[in-house]
């Protein structure tokens, strides 16, 4: 029974009243739950960072091997602005988990270089092969125990199998006049780690391939591979093609433009899911110098050229062709390497064209890959298609 003396507005009046401090309750677990939640994803986005910053050794040995040499190392170019030149070296280091490709436990040489060129304006990047069987001056040398080297003409890849990265990084500027201004050192398991992250990555085979050695069993056609039929794809010399040493270099040039694609396209960079596992492969396989040896420097780098067109970013291979005395080595051919050396020095254009596996040679591009009157040397791009070159 109601009190004769209290309305119908004042029951309604103590009603809100009295929800009002729940609501206030309420709103404060809200509030403090949260916060919670951002402390967490803060405290496991914070400790995910440090894990993949802390993923990447640094090589201060090769910045101390370097230190006695700065007079004779090349001075950068003026005009070159926040052009960029990385010497990416990867290791063949049977150690650390690769042992599964090779029986030489804890050697290593540079089974594949490439001198990387980030225009000054981020609008390209041309990566340039160097072959391991390139015959080329290297300069004297630290062994890995301290011990001296001579100065001598030889394979490229005695240069870090002997004195490391410090010494192909000398070897580099000594053959391009290029200063090398940063480098960066990937193993096998990296490499295969990466591949399997962002999913495989996809090649195009002429003909069916059954090779032993390189433990591949692959069918014809267009196909994904995963990291480890990759890496056994990028390597082989024997059960692909004719074997050399250049077509070996080709086919890892249109895997890397497929790979770069691959991440592009499933918005790799953009989802923390599918980033997160990339980054630790790519970081825990990675040794760098002072200036990329953290998340946020290579994330810097990554941020500045992530948005050059997949045409502009080009693979080719220094201009060479076979060493007279030894015809399975190869010789620099002058001097169409010295005026590819210059372009990318003085940071100037360059393209590329594929000349195609079954194709006869065009008119337009030497036989060499020199770059005739401002035509394209050969070579390919990340945008060209894995099967049909278009």
């Amino acid at each position: 029974m109601t009190d004769p003396g209290t309305t119908d507005t004042d029951s309604g009046a103590s009603a809100t009243a009295s929800a009002r401090p729940r609501r206030r309750r309420r709103l404060r677990w809200a509030a403090l739950a949260t916060a919670g939640l951002l402390l967490a994803v803060a405290a496991t986005g914070w400790t995910l960072y440090k894990k993949l910053d802390a993923n990447i050794r640094t090589d201060s040995d090769t910045a101390q091997a370097l230190a006695p040499y700065e007079l004779e190392r090349p001075a950068p170019v003026e005009g070159t602005g926040e052009a960029r030149n990385i010497l990416l070296l990867g290791s063949d280091n049977r150690g650390d988990g690769n042992g599964a490709w090779g029986r030489d436990e804890g050697s290593e040489r540079s089974d594949t270089t490439i001198l990387l060129h980030i225009a000054a304006d981020r609008h390209s990047a041309t990566a340039m092969s160097i072959p391991r069987d390139l015959m080329v001056d290297i300069p004297d040398c630290r062994r890995r125990d301290g011990s001296p080297t001579r100065a001598q003409f030889a394979q490229f890849n005695w240069a870090f199998q002997n004195g490391g990265a410090a010494c192909a990084i000398r070897t580099v500027e000594k053959m391009t006049d290029i200063r090398i201004d940063h480098h960066l050192v990937a193993d096998f398991q990296g490499f295969t780690e990466l591949v399997d992250a962002v999913g495989g990555v996809e090649v195009c085979l002429a003909q069916p391939v059954h090779d032993r050695e390189a433990k591949l069993d692959l069918p014809a056609g267009r196909q994904t591979l995963d990291g480890r039929d990759a890496l056994g794809y990028v390597r082989a010399r024997h059960g692909l093609g004719n074997g050399s040493d250049t077509q070996r270099i080709e086919r890892q040039q249109r895997f890397l433009g497929s790979l770069v694609k691959k991440v592009r396209s499933n918005g790799v960079l953009l989802n923390p899911a599918k980033a997160y596992p990339v980054l630790d492969a790519a970081t825990s396989s990675l040794t760098a110098d002072s200036g990329l040896d953290s998340l946020s420097e290579l994330y810097e780098l990554t941020r500045s050229v992530r948005d050059i067109p997949q045409d502009h970013i080009r693979f080719l291979t220094v201009p060479r062709q076979p060493y007279e005395p030894d015809i399975n080595r190869d010789a620099l051919v002058r001097p169409a390497a010295d005026e590819l050396f210059a372009k990318l020095r003085e940071d100037r254009p360059i393209r590329v064209e594929n000349k195609g596996e079954d194709r006869k040679e065009k008119n337009d591009v030497a036989e060499d890959g020199r770059d005739k009157a401002g035509q394209p040397y050969r070579g390919t791009t990340a945008a060209r298609d894995i099967c049909t070159n278009e």
